[in-house]
């Protein structure tokens, strides 16, 4: 029985989707589709032979209604008016997900988007590059990364679909990131991938952001022997994408910035004031945690 698996969107994250699928899962009449804007982008995964058929946006229901397992590599906001405008056009029985960076924006008008007959289960790729588009994307970017997919009391099963059925389809998932290259698979519910990917990714990105802003001029890095460029790296940002993000969760980002500010000031105090046994052993104490996160 042939299987496609679809991808909305062939971007960086689109496009290394697609190529994960093809070199680590795809098998026999397994079929890869995608449907996305840019005919260049789709040109060069036909080239590539990554992927088997190519869908402009003017074919989008007869794309919904081909794929079994379906990604949808879009922004946020996108993403949900993408499920709104099509939630009766996914064939049955179908599995989606999103790759989005912020999830409680689909709690708010949940019911609009919800797909019907198909399974919605929402999805983070904890990987991927600094640069955007297809041309940049890489298969081999989930390598031992973390895959978080969420389970929410507040996301009701999309009508059609039976919690078996869901728990079935939930084990195919993990199966298949498993598959693609990740490494740990988290579940958890919305509120919290918010709050953790608020510190662990949005906060990094503006702390990146504002290094770079604050660099006396741009020759810096010929004085850099690292630590400016490995902090910095993710500065070279997709701004539209990364301003939604931020806005998008807005109250936990903010919580998770003025926390940093006070950690800031308290060792700017430190500094000032020239303390320093207190400085040495809250150097120690950060030396200490970092090693702890790393078990």
């Amino acid at each position: 029985m042939s299987f496609t698996y679809g991808i909305t969107g062939l971007g960086i994250m689109g496009g290394s989707i697609a190529k994960a699928l093809k070199k680590n899962v795809v098998k026999n009449d397994e079929k890869i589709f995608a449907l996305d804007k840019n005919p260049d982008s789709l040109k060069a995964a036909l080239d590539q032979k990554i992927i088997d058929r190519a869908f402009n946006p003017e074919e989008t229901k007869e794309f919904l209604s081909s794929c079994d397992f379906l990604f949808i590599c879009l922004y946020p906001h996108t993403t949900v008016e993408f499920l709104k405008e099509h939630k009766n056009d996914f064939k049955t029985s179908s599995i989606i997900t999103d790759i989005s960076g912020v999830k409680s924006i689909y709690l708010n008008d949940y019911d609009s988007l919800c797909p019907c007959g198909a399974d919605f289960i929402l999805g983070h790729p904890m990987a991927g590059g600094e640069k955007e588009g297809y041309t940049n994307s890489n298969g081999d970017y989930f390598k031992n990364h973390n895959y978080i997919i969420i389970e929410d009391k507040n996301i009701k099963l999309p009508r059609g679909i039976t919690e078996e059925e869901h728990k079935k389809n939930i084990s195919f998932f993990q199966d298949l990131i498993t598959k693609m290259g990740f490494n740990k698979i988290t579940i958890t519910d919305c509120s919290t991938h918010d709050n953790k990917i608020g510190f662990t990714s949005q906060l990094c990105h503006v702390v990146a952001s504002a290094m770079v802003e604050s660099a006396e001029d741009r020759e810096i890095t010929s004085f850099g022997g690292g630590s400016f460029e490995d902090l910095t790296r993710i500065a070279m940002i997709n701004s539209p994408l990364w301003t939604e993000l931020f806005l998008s969760n807005k109250e936990k980002l903010l919580s998770h910035i003025e926390n940093f500010k006070n950690q800031i000031t308290k060792i700017e105090e430190l500094i000032k004031e020239e303390k320093s046994a207190e400085l040495e052993d809250l150097l120690n104490d950060v030396r200490k945690k970092r090693i702890d996160m790393q078990k």
